[in-house]
């Protein structure tokens, strides 16, 4: 992994975390275009940690919010306001499922006809959500059974192609919030699921740090880029958001699918 790369890999994260068009798809398939070594997991992982910290100072005070009312959430005669609700309870059921899917998205989550089918079938999931959505709800009311709902989903994203951002704004549109809502309170859950990982992923590198190859500086660089260019993605994401229609996603995914399956010819 050169210098120029990482700082590539930092871009493409940045950009694509953002957009319902899958980030660690795009980076899984980078050495596959390219045919260059896969850098492997943890490095992606150090991309995500680079755009997790973006999120958390972009919505710095929805942060600020959740921590203060985490803890009424957990303690019995205590209130705790809707959103951090639906956030903890969409958390813990990504976060207890996501461990039981883990090994088979470590086997076989990375394999190329898997991802060019996920960008597809998940891109037109996408577009049909916001086409048939009517409502336009935000967070405050919303339902615990809809943030279940929610963090089910979640829980595809660990497979690449299937896009984190993606599922979660696809299933809060199928179930009537608002592009913005859904679009704010899918960039918020990425952070325990993000930081999650890469605490786990590092204890095991850690454990076992026999055969762990990866240059830290190079690690590093890109995950400054992909926080400096996350910053600038969410920012002007969340201003186009009310006005895009979801279905340029879609046919960048399609176009990159069937370019996938060209290239496995």
């Amino acid at each position: 992994m050169t210098l120029w790369m990482a700082i590539v890999y930092g871009i493409i994260q940045g950009l694509t975390e953002f957009l319902p068009v899958s980030s660690s798809g795009h980076l899984a398939l980078l050495p596959f275009i390219y045919e260059f070594k896969d850098p492997g997991i943890f490095f992606d992982l150090a991309m995500h940690v680079g755009t997790a910290l973006a999120v958390g100072i972009y919505f710095h005070k929805d942060v600020l919010r959740i921590s203060k009312n985490a803890i009424f959430f957990i303690l019995p005669g205590k209130t705790c306001d809707d959103f951090t609700k639906n956030f903890m309870i969409a958390t813990f059921f990504t976060g207890f499922f996501a461990l039981i899917l883990k090994p088979v998205a470590e086997a076989y989550g990375r394999n190329e006809v898997f991802i060019a089918f996920n960008l597809a079938f998940f891109g037109i999931l996408l577009f049909i959500s916001d086409r048939i959505s009517k409502t336009n709800k935000n967070m405050e009311g919303f339902r615990a059974s809809s943030s279940i709902v929610i963090g089910l989903s979640q829980v595809l994203a660990i497979f690449p192609g299937v896009s984190r951002s993606g599922i979660t704004i696809t299933a809060a549109r199928f179930l009537g919030l608002s592009k913005a809502d859904a679009s704010s309170f899918s960039f918020l859950l990425s952070l325990p699921l993000i930081f999650a990982a890469f605490m786990l992923k590092s204890y095991n590198l850690m454990s076992k740090p026999q055969g762990v190859q990866f240059e830290l500086f190079n690690c590093a660089i890109g995950m400054l880029v992909s926080f400096f260019v996350g910053l600038a993605t969410i920012h002007y994401f969340m201003k186009l958001i009310k006005r895009i229609q979801f279905g340029y996603f879609l046919v960048y995914r399609l176009i990159l699918s069937a370019l996938v399956f060209y290239l496995l010819k």
